[in-house]
């Protein structure tokens, strides 16, 4: 987990502000991809009924609106990159038209549910990386500027995602069915062996911070492994490690509380999966962690890619799926 590197050595570089820190964050998009949907309908309301079938059911018969519904799916890709992790929603229909038939709400919209929609987003090693909760209605036409159907709020969020907010849509997965209707009494034990719809859900995610390559009076705050800083008269080698100071990486292991500074005497690791691409192409990392006596200050180790073209690259952190500001820094 952290190569060669001594928490005395960590301090023996001065932390810095980071002025792009302090700017407005604009929104990225997280795409999630989730398979095996099943909304469990309250088609009965015997409630030791609920969760005992051990069959495939099917909703018969059930309220004209106003019926109630919760829906458990499985993450599996992040923006085209595995993951792991839960969709829980809870719905009331609540069908709504301007040319209502019995039993439809009369309203100038079409909506079909009220829906509360939750996240909880992992690693493929099963690491919890955070919560992303939306409110709003389903169904219908977004919002300009929203993606896809639908209108939902991000009311916050957890873990890597605290604080953030912004909007969010859902689309069917090419080629995949739609959540499957089941009675509230199906036991939803049974519910990966029998299947269920795949979704993708938009996000329109604007962080509380996002990574961020710190700056010094030489230029950004990427360094050589002896602390030197890469310059132009030192310029980075294809194939070499280097250290970037940066900042907004998020929650570490085994963790401090949001505003303390990190401990002097044990290591605590980013959580959040972080990648680096230098030039488009994707680095190794090989450590990422709160820099010792800091707030909100990280340090990643990564290799500069082989076959690194010399002259300017481009260097871009991402955390948590959610990518910095690009720097350049002089490679030979």
């Amino acid at each position: 987990m952290f190569r060669d590197v001594t928490l005395a050595v960590m301090l023996g570089v001065a932390v810095g502000s980071n002025p792009a820190a302090a700017q407005a964050t604009a929104a990225t998009i997280l795409e999630i991809d989730t398979e095996n949907i099943v909304s469990y309908s309250s088609d009965v309301f015997d409630a030791p009924k609920f969760a005992t079938d051990p069959n495939l059911t099917t909703v018969t018969a059930g309220p004209r609106n106003f019926g109630f519904v919760m829906a458990v799916g499985d993450i599996m890709a992040v923006n085209g990159k595995p993951a792991k992790g839960t969709l829980v929603v809870r719905q009331q229909a609540i069908s709504l038209s301007p040319t209502p038939s019995p039993g439809q709400g009369a309203a100038d919209i079409v909506r079909t549910a009220v829906s509360d929609y939750l996240l909880e987003i992992q690693q493929v090693d099963g690491t919890l990386v955070g919560n992303i909760h939306t409110l709003g209605m389903s169904g219908g036409v977004a919002p300009l500027g929203a993606p896809l159907g639908g209108n939902l709020v991000i009311a916050g969020g957890t873990g890597a995602f605290v604080g953030a907010r912004g909007q969010m849509g859902t689309v069917l997965l090419p080629g995949g069915p739609p959540p499957r209707t089941a009675s509230v009494t199906e036991d939803p034990a049974r519910r990966r062996n029998y299947g269920g719809g795949r979704v993708q859900f938009v996000v329109h995610l604007i962080p509380l911070a996002r990574p961020e390559i710190a700056a010094t009076a030489s230029g950004p705050a990427i360094f050589h492994a002896d602390f030197s800083p890469v310059t132009a008269e030192r310029p980075a080698r294809a194939g070499e490690p280097v250290i970037v100071r940066a900042t907004g990486l998020g929650p570490t292991r085994p963790g401090v509380n949001l505003g303390q500074p990190f401990p002097s005497d044990s290591v605590q690791e980013v959580n959040s999966p972080v990648e680096v691409l230098v030039g488009g192409r994707m680095a190794e990392v090989v450590n990422k962690v709160g820099w010792p006596g800091s707030i909100d200050t990280y340090r990643v180790d990564f290799r500069v890619p082989a076959g690194t073209p010399a002259g300017s690259a481009a260097v871009q952190l991402t955390a948590a799926w959610v990518a910095g500001s690009s720097v350049q820094i002089p490679v030979q």
